[in-house]
């Protein structure tokens, strides 16, 4: 056996926890961001994206993030409205 070979089990494994991290990331389109508009609320914009991916809060200011920081959307809320929105690398 090869030192540049890896096991089958290791292999396989390998494979798994790549389909479940494709699969926990959630799909975000550029239609869905064409949907967004500054003032709607952060339920308004989950019915449009869904869950977002992670969230942060500093100062008052809400940044969410929908799908991956390659390619997603990020949407800043300040008392609870869209004030910031970009996205990155939608198709």
């Amino acid at each position: 056996m090869s030192g540049s070979r890896r096991p089958p089990q290791r292999s396989l494994a390998v494979a798994a926890l790549s389909v479940l991290l494709l699969g926990c990331s959630p799909r975000v389109s550029l239609d869905q961001f064409n949907r967004l508009r500054t003032g709607q609320s952060y339920e308004e914009v989950r019915e449009i994206v869904g869950d977002p991916a992670s969230c942060d809060e500093m100062i008052g200011l809400r940044h969410c993030v929908w799908g991956t920081p390659e390619r997603g959307i990020r949407v800043g809320f300040l008392g609870g409205k869209v004030v910031l929105l970009s996205a990155h690398n939608l198709q």
